[in-house]
This record gives structure tokens, sequence and C-alpha cells, in this order.
């Protein structure tokens, strides 16, 4: 049966006799019960209603403890890690106190703070152009900073992209306000100077190292020059072309400017074939020429001191000088010649033939067919042959000579 059904007890309320005295507790009452939990609390003793403060016997113990608890806690709190490759830079109450290094390290709770600053990681500015990241869109160009002016007065459409760090992470939290936005701003201001000294063909072909480093080396001296406690890691040139309005224009130039510089490339190595077997040639003719004209003036002037030789032994005894240049004559003549005709008198011509320079001439073997060849058949055949005189052959071709 339960409790406040008809017939049911009413000592099973469970809030107790709601018949009782309904009257307000008494705060004297709640003030005692009070005071007991603290004194139990704080190690003291149950003291009965007479002794007011005798509940907190043991309270300065027991604060003591408490505020050495607490004193630990706040300690504690205030130890803090920094991670490799960051760090942390401590302010005391806003001001700059010191740069910690990665590991364990202990600072005043609710008096310093720490600003943790990554020095490792390698961040990435864009000049001309935007990266759409993960939406597929590629390469967003942005002419406001890709557009330039070279020295020869010509627009070019450039982009850049410049990667860097931190290597102070004092100067980069106090020394700039912005200092990302002042590295983007610097390096456009550094490529503009460097593009307007430049012309556009040398910025399209060979100048693109020369223009990195250059605009490098201006935008990390005004980086320092600002205390802005970044480093400049590396600098990319990602293209670098005329605007799109005049893309197909300059194509063909550059087109022509390659069939021009092949075409240059071809006749210089002709040139290059050609030139050394000329003057080659040159060199041997010259050298032939001056041989000739040498031996000629040699020969000249040997058949001159010959002549006057000659002469003077002429003077001397004209009839031997004589019958000798003729007997030297005829003998130079004969010398080269393989048949000899003579002039018998009384009598047919006779063939001599030298055997002894034809077979020289064969390579000292006989040969029968060669001798027929150069035999007069005629001749051979004749039926009243004579032995040749020598002497008398002179003498019949010296009469001959003088007639």
């Amino acid at each position: 049966m339960a409790w406040n059904e008809p017939g049911g007890q009413k000592d099973q309320d469970p809030w107790g006799d709601q018949n009782k005295d309904q009257g307000p507790p008494d705060l004297d009452e709640v003030v005692r019960k009070m005071q007991e939990k603290l004194g139990g609390i704080f190690g003291g003793k149950k003291g009965g209603g007479g002794s007011g403060g005798g509940g907190f016997k043991g309270a300065p113990a027991g604060l003591g403890v408490i505020a050495l608890v607490i004193l630990v806690l706040w300690a504690a709190s205030g130890l803090y890690t920094i991670e490799e490759g960051n760090r942390g830079v401590v302010l005391r109450l806003g001001k700059y106190l010191e740069t910690t290094e990665a590991g364990l390290h202990w600072h005043i709770r609710f008096i310093d703070t720490v600003e943790v600053v990554n020095v490792e990681e390698i961040r990435n500015v864009e000049i001309g152009y935007r990266s759409a990241g993960g939406t597929g869109q590629g390469i967003q160009t942005v002419p406001r900073e890709a557009l330039m002016l070279t020295q020869d007065e010509n627009i070019i459409d450039i982009k850049l992209a410049v990667q860097y760090q931190i290597k102070d992470a004092k100067d980069y939290l106090f020394n700039v306000r912005n200092p990302d936005q002042t590295l983007h701003q610097a390096t456009e201001s550094a490529l503009r100077e460097t593009i307007g000294k430049s012309k556009m063909d040398f910025v399209l072909t060979e100048g693109r190292s020369e223009i990195v480093s250059r605009t490098e080396e201006i935008t990390q001296e005004i980086l320092d020059r600002y205390g802005s406690g970044l480093l400049i890691t590396s600098v990319n040139m990602q293209d670098a072309q005329p605007p799109e309005e005049v893309q197909d224009a300059f194509n063909d130039a550059i087109k022509a400017r390659e069939d021009r510089d092949r075409l240059k490339n071809e006749a210089e190595a002709y040139a290059n074939e050609v030139l050394p077997k000329a003057r080659g040639q040159s060199a041997r003719m010259l050298e032939e020429a001056n041989a000739y004209k040498a031996q000629v003036v040699a020969q000249a002037e040997g058949e001159a001191s010959r002549f006057t030789q000659l002469l003077a032994e002429y003077k001397k005894a004209p009839e031997v000088t004589r019958e000798r240049l003729y007997l030297d004559a005829i003998q130079e003549v004969l010398d080269k010649s393989r048949k000899v005709m003579l002039d018998v008198e009384g009598g047919s011509n006779l063939l001599y033939l030298p055997l002894d320079r034809i077979m020289q001439d064969a390579g000292r073997t006989f040969n029968p067919q060669a001798l027929l060849q150069n035999t007069n058949m005629d001749s051979l055949n004749s039926t009243t042959p004579q032995q040749p005189n020598p002497q008398r052959s002179r003498r019949a071709l010296r009469s001959r000579e003088v007639r």
C-alpha cells in the first residue's frame, strides 16, 4: 500500500511529519551547523553552543596547506614546452624579455606571456599570380602585379615565386607590423626595378637567372634594412612572356629570330669548313710558285754561268769546243731514244736496237713481244744487213749537219 493512499500511515511520509512546526528554520542553528562543519574540515573539535570560536582552532595550519597547494599548482601552470623548429618569445607585462629555444621552460603565470614562432617553416609568396590550390582552377594571373615595363619601353607579363623563412623571431614579431605583406611589397618593388633596367629580349632569353639573383639581392637588402627578421631561401621565375594581346606577333618574331640564328650558324659552319681548305690551297700554291721561281732562277743562273764558261773555252779553241758541243747534244738526244736509224753510204738504212736500254726499261726482263712491238719488221727483213759502225755513223751525221 502506498503511503499516500487512503487509510495509510502518516509516519510513512518521506518528508517527515507535515503537521509539525511549519515555521522558518532557526538562523542560529544554521550558523552553528556551518561552524561545526568548518571546524571538522580544518581539524578543530566540535564544541558546544557556548564556545563560539572553538571550531577554528586548527584554521591557520589548514590555510597554510591550502596556500602551499595553490602555490604549487600556480608554479606548475607556468611550465611550457617549445617544440623543435620553434622559438618562444617571452613577454613580461607586454615587454620583450627573452627568446627561448626548443625544450621545457618556465615563466611567471599571469605576468609573462609566450609567443611561439615557427622558424623552420618554408613560407611562400607569389608575385603576379595566385595559386588556386585544390579548386582545380590552376593559376590565376594578377595583372596589377604581373605587367611591368622594360627598359626599351615594352610591357612584359612576369610571374615570380619567393620562398622564405623566419631567421629572428623577435624582429619578426616587433619590428614590422605585417612582415609577410612587407616581403610581398618589397619583392614586387625589387622586381620592377630590375625589369625596368633590362631589355625585353634579355629578360625573355638569357637574362632569367640574372633577373632572379638581382631581385633576391635587392629584396633581402630591403628586409634587412627594415629589420623584418625574414630570410629569403629561393626565388623562382615561373613565367615571363609578352601580354596576351601581342603574343601571336611576338611568337612570329621569336621564330624569325630562331631562323636567323639557325641560318647564321649554318653559314658559320660552312665558312669554318671552307676557309681552312682555301687557306691550305692558297698556301700550297704559294709554296709551289716559290719553288718554281727558285727552280727557274737557279736553272737560268746555271745556264748563264755554263754559257759564260763555254764562251771562254770557245774563244780559246772554237773547233774543238764546237765538236764537243755537238757530240754532247747528239748524246743527249740519242740517250732518250730507243730506236736509232743509221744512214749508211752505199746501202740501205740500218736499224740499231739498244737492247740494254730496252731491257732496263722493261725491268731487266727480256720480253720478245715488247721487242717486236718496238721493232720495225720491214727493217729486220732487209736483205743487205750491215754491221753498224759508230765512227762512220758519226761522220755521216756530221756531214749531214754540215750540209
